[in-house]
């Protein structure tokens, strides 16, 4: 089996929801490694200590504290982030 190439991932901006528990965490940190730029949306960390903040992920990435549950607030989040992007291109 040939190595995956991560090289996909740097620059493109990836969402990625249970990015506080522990598989998301680690899947967080390697696309970081990659050079992704990440979004990620869940519930607030499981434990205490936890492996999100145990590896400085919150200053490598934008985080999301909510219910991917409640489809009113992931909407309002797509179309924030969407709106902010637009403006960013602008400049």
């Amino acid at each position: 089996m040939d190595n995956l190439s991560l090289d996909f991932f740097r620059g493109r901006r990836v969402f990625v929801t249970g990015h506080t528990g522990f598989k998301g965490s680690w899947l967080c940190r390697i696309l970081i490694n990659a050079g992704a730029i990440l979004t990620g949306y869940s519930l607030p960390p499981p434990t205490e200590p936890n492996l999100f903040s145990l590896a400085g992920l919150k200053q490598s990435m934008t985080s999301v504290i909510g219910d991917i549950r409640e489809r009113a607030n992931v909407a309002l989040r797509e179309k924030r982030e969407t709106f902010a992007n637009k403006l960013r291109k602008r400049k």
